[in-house]
């Protein structure tokens, strides 16, 4: 049984939000051939010092210009998009499946599995009717394969291992070559030891544009993939026999605040592709606006199929896009299972609601105890203002994050869409203008009933 001294997770005060810098590329020949415009570095996370996490880390402002291909880049909050040569009309990519140093927010690191130094691996942009040749080199302990997540290709390109191929042992590296017949919103993960090599951290975005143009148009097209890990606390490397009681919930392998938040222009259409390859399907919320699910791994839907909504449920292993017209405002969003907003998630832990807890007397037999939980979760931020309950090596807080009116308790899988009239070099929180505000009164008028 976790106990509260492992539970209740250390202070929630001046935690640092830096988002994680994008790793070096790997000095192999493959990187040394000329990359077009599909590495679109201008897109790659700002890098920049956040003293506090009043300074919410958010994507570039600067909106994405329209490439040769007549498709506006997609945006992979804490990624990046993987670069590509030509080569006599192939797209050509390499992917490098290894072991690597991931770190959700400052506070905790593991020793994950991924793909060219991150997990999730680099986002995969290309067009409808090209052809991609795919390298993916072997540099686990184990042997891999890839599966293109609903993606149509020929039967041996498919990735199952001991199906439609060998194994790729450590060390080998495969070739995988198809023509897409598609356009949409697609991932990639191994086939091979799924359950660990998941678990450990290997999956990405395979993101398909339409040949033709289709309107509306997306003036800022974002992708985020969730997922789950069992990170027991003091511990380093993720659980692979977790099935159900999972303690961190992630938006691009992130939990919140440093999760980048989302970034728009009053009037901008937005769009937010959301995958899910995490072991629980995720009802994703939005506030402040009723987006419209226009696709999945199918595609962009005819327009008569839209529908208007405020939460979508996301499947294990399906893909949704949601759309919308940005107001002004740090909109939540978020999964709405409310443990999957929290970090370091305990299992087992006794209630104690509405239980007197004689801290004094405790502490006698228990050094360091703090009684917590009587009249709710919402004291453990009050406490841990002091100073002490400190948690575990490498253990999160489960509750993060503070905006201008105090502690925002959340962590896990949340983010913020922040919009503004006009962008700058970096959103400040927002600030509600005059007479717009949720406020204290004195009394509640006369002659209202209750």
């Amino acid at each position: 049984m976790i106990n509260r001294r492992n539970l209740l997770l250390g202070s929630a005060v001046g935690l640092v939000a830096a988002s994680l810098p994008v790793r070096a590329q790997h000095n192999h020949s493959m990187h040394d051939m000329p990359m077009n415009s599909g590495d679109h570095s201008a897109h790659n996370p700002v890098q920049r010092p956040i003293k506090t996490t009043k300074n919410i880390p958010a994507v570039s402002t600067k909106k994405p210009e329209l490439n040769t291909q007549n498709y506006r880049p997609v945006i992979t909050p804490n990624g990046r998009t993987l670069g590509y040569r030509m080569n006599e009309g192939v797209k050509e990519f390499h992917l490098i499946a290894e072991e690597i140093e991931h770190e959700f927010a400052p506070g905790t690191k593991i020793k994950a599995w991924g793909y060219n130094g991150s997990t999730p691996g680099p986002t995969i942009e290309v067009v409808e009717g090209d052809r991609v040749r795919i390298y993916l080199t072997n540099k686990l302990p184990e042997h891999t394969s890839m599966h293109w997540h609903g993606i149509l290709l020929p039967w041996g390109m498919d990735g199952v291992t001991g199906l439609t191929q060998p194994p790729i042992k450590p060390g080998e590296t495969f070739v995988y070559e198809f023509t897409l017949q598609q356009h949409g919103t697609h991932m990639y993960h191994p086939h091979a030891d799924e359950m660990v090599q998941m678990a450990m951290g290997m999956m990405g975005m395979f993101i398909i544009h339409p040949k033709e143009p289709v309107t509306p148009t997306i003036d800022r097209d974002y992708a985020v993939l969730l997922h789950n890990w069992a990170v027991h606390p003091g511990t380093y490397r993720p659980d692979p026999n977790v099935m159900t009681e999972f303690d961190l919930w992630t938006m691009n392998s992130k939990v919140f605040p440093a999760i980048e938040s989302l970034v728009a222009q009053t009037g901008e259409r937005v769009r937010v592709r959301i995958g899910n390859l995490s072991m629980w399907n995720h009802p994703m919320h939005m506030h402040g606006v009723q987006f419209e699910v226009t696709g999945s791994d199918g595609g962009r839907w005819p327009q008569n199929q839209w529908r208007k909504e405020v939460t979508e449920i996301v499947g294990v292993g399906q893909t949704r896009d949601l759309e919308f017209v940005a107001v002004p405002g740090d909109w939540a969003f978020h999964c709405h299972m409310s443990h999957h907003t929290m970090n370091a998630m305990g299992h087992d832990v006794p209630n104690m609601l509405g239980v007197k807890q004689p801290e004094a007397q405790i502490n006698k037999v228990l050094p360091g105890y703090m009684a917590m939980g009587e009249s709710g979760m919402a004291e453990h931020q009050e406490h841990t203002d002091m100073g002490h309950m400190p948690g575990p090596e490498n253990t999160l807080p489960m509750m993060m994050g503070e905006g201008n009116y105090g502690k925002l308790e959340m962590g896990g899988m949340f983010s913020l869409i922040r919009v503004r009239d006009q962008l700058g070099v970096a959103a400040d929180l927002y600030e509600a203008p005059p007479e717009t505000q949720a406020r204290k009164v004195n009394q509640v008028p006369d002659g209202i009933p209750v």
